[in-house]
């Protein structure tokens, strides 16, 4: 009993193969009520569904908040982790556990049969399999920071593989069932996820090359997102990887759908597939300077002010807004606002605020749409010299080269793709356990940082090429995705091309060489030029169109500034490394250097599409 509230615990609901899961149930005790006889009241049911564990349910609702303002709040841990039964393999069985569970809360004397899931990444994730499920219960969703395309967006971006998988891959064992009963197996893999950087370092993984090889499931999922690298039936199949292709089942719930500019996984996706067919509930996007395991007012080494924070109060309020509204209809004002909120990032001074970071700034605008609309999507030409520029060159013999060694990438610095290590990842604050910089930051190396060897710009490698705007003469605005299109060469049969865009802040007294921020990075893998269902090796020599599609950001650059695409064929560790041989991986340490070339004539002019919004709309 707590406040009122009467909490059941370990409450085990059968699902349709007898596998039982383990549930935490929070409602208002009837010993509450000023008449005890009185019969118990039907509420409307908040369900959050984790992988995380039932005790951690407070990073994605307070069960005690909720119970006290007229809901039943139930937490069950998924299939296989915690208290459930069953095996956990992430994705397996989630539309069929959550259809079930939804049911058997439905049929419960203290349920109205209006239910609404929410909760963050994994736990948002699961509310699209509900959603798909066929359930007539499932009314309304918080669904944020979940992923709107794992392949793309989670396991393997432009058909490279996303590192940062295998130290989370350590981290979901540290807490497994299994784990929690054995010290000594829960130590090996919290050993190995403190020394994450090196098992990067030893990547492809064959079966048994870990520890996770006395888990078999855990196993086979780190070396299924490795090894199955075609987009064919492995991820089509699983309806929580890859929602964009069941999304003719999803149900008509109303959803709040929360993301962030560096949060790699991208809810915005699902936000705009589903306004278009969203038949009579609400739908709404908020989007901010965010990363996936935080709200606050910076990111990396960039602030954005204070307005930006959402700490847990506000999160609080914000949810109990929305179920008001959509679960017990009450007018809360949280309809009334155009349907997307974005954050437009910039008009800071560019100077370090007091707490050591750069101030880059920045403002809420609502929206009545995502994608904007009024967006003019403009192309900015690779000019051969260095420059960006929206006049197309018209001769026909230029082009830049530089050489890409597999043995020596251009290192990761800030992005989506956040490495934790460390064995305390699970109950403290991630951002101090990072070994590779994420979010915003200056692109210079810095020698703590993982593979970095100098403190030098990384515009100064010789393997990156650099093309830059002329100091801009007034205030540009870019809001929304952006598409990179390269011409180009390779001297190999399989190479990477990666890009980045940088907003380059002029010198001023705390940053004399200026402040070169980035604002979004993504590569595609040659072989995957006409998709990621057909792989095709190039022919050594032959120019080829490779689009790079890049995750949206809204950004004010301000006079003075310079707008910079950065093109090479490595981030890394964020993307694997490519070893050009035309082999999968160097799965026998071999790799080759590439000569790659970027053309920029008339007949191949590579360009970057911005999405531009004009000044005072």
């Amino acid at each position: 009993m707590a406040h009122g509230i009467m909490i059941e615990k370990g409450v085990m609901i059968r699902m349709r193969d007898s596998v039982e899961l383990s549930c935490d149930i929070f409602r208002t005790s009837k010993d509450s009520h000023k008449d005890s006889h009185l019969v118990e009241e039907q509420m409307p049911v908040i369900l959050v569904r984790t992988s995380y564990g039932k005790e951690q349910s407070k990073k994605q609702l307070d069960p005690v908040f909720f119970a006290q303002r007229g809901y039943v709040v139930v937490i069950q841990d998924v299939r296989g982790r915690n208290r459930s039964e069953g095996k956990f393999y992430p994705g397996s069985c989630e539309v069929e556990d959550g259809y079930d569970t939804l049911e058997w809360i439905a049929q419960q004397s203290w349920s109205n049969g209006k239910i609404g899931m929410t909760g963050i990444s994994y736990v948002a994730s699961v509310q699209h399999a509900a959603a798909i499920s066929g359930t007539p219960y499932l009314t309304s969703m918080f669904y944020v920071k979940g992923c709107g395309d794992y392949y793309q967006h989670c396991f393997r971006r432009g058909g490279t593989f996303m590192t940062y998988r295998v130290p989370l891959s350590f981290s979901l064992a540290i807490k497994s069932k299994e784990a929690q009963r054995d010290p000594e197996l829960r130590k090996s893999f919290t050993d190995a996820f403190s020394d994450s950087s090196n098992w990067i370092g030893r990547l492809p993984f064959q079966k048994g090359d870990t520890p996770l090889s006395v888990l078999p499931d855990y196993e086979r999922y780190i070396l299924d997102q490795i090894w199955q690298m075609d987009y064919g039936q492995f991820w089509k199949k699983s309806p929580l990887w890859q929602p964009k292709e069941y999304l003719d089942k999803h149900s008509d719930v109303a959803g709040y759908y929360v993301t962030g500019w560096y949060d790699k996984y991208r809810a915005d996706i699902l936000y705009s597939a589903l306004s278009a067919k969203r038949k009579s509930k609400p739908i709404k996007l908020l989007i901010g300077p965010y990363t996936h395991l935080d709200f606050d007012h910076y990111s990396g080494d960039v602030d954005f002010g204070s307005e930006v924070v959402m700490n847990d109060e506000d999160y609080l309020k914000l949810q109990l807004k929305w179920f008001d509204q959509t679960l017990k209809e009450n007018n809360t004002g949280v309809l009334d606002e155009p349907p997307v909120k974005i954050f437009v990032m910039g008009g800071g001074d560019g100077r370090k605020t007091i707490g050591g970071k750069m101030n880059h700034g920045g403002t809420w605008r609502f929206e009545n749409e995502w994608p904007l609309a009024r967006a003019l999507d403009t192309k900015y030409f690779l000019e051969s010299k260095g420059g960006l520029s929206e006049f197309q060159q018209t001769q026909n013999d230029f082009s830049s080269v530089f050489f890409y060694d597999p043995n020596n990438p251009v290192p990761s610095i800030g992005g989506t793709s956040y490495f934790v290590q460390g064995n305390n990842y699970i109950d403290d604050d991630l951002r101090d356990l990072l070994f590779v910089p994420y979010g915003a930051y200056d692109q210079r190396e810095k020698a703590e940082f993982f593979g970095c060897q100098t403190n030098l710009p990384l515009s100064s490698r010789e393997d990156v090429l650099v093309f830059e705007t002329f100091p801009l003469t007034q205030d540009l605005e870019i809001t929304g995705p952006l598409t990179v299109v390269l011409w180009a060469s390779s001297s190999c049969v399989d190479t990477d091309f990666s890009a980045k865009l940088i907003d380059v802040y002029p010198g001023n007294e705390d940053y004399p060489g200026g402040y070169a921020m980035n604002l979004t990075d993504s590569i595609i893998r040659a072989r995957y030029r006409y998709g990621f269902e057909q792989p095709e090796l190039m022919k050594p020599g032959t120019i080829y169109q490779f689009n790079i599609e890049m995750p949206p950001i809204s950004n004010l650059f301000k006079v003075g500034h310079k707008i910079r695409l950065d093109i090479s064929s490595s981030n890394y560790p964020t993307y694997d490394r490519n070893p050009n041989t035309g082999k999968t991986y160097a799965a026998d340490s071999s790799s080759i250097v590439a000569e790659n070339t970027i053309y920029h004539a008339a007949k191949h002019p590579s360009h970057v599409v911005l999405p531009i919004i004009a000044t005072g709309n």
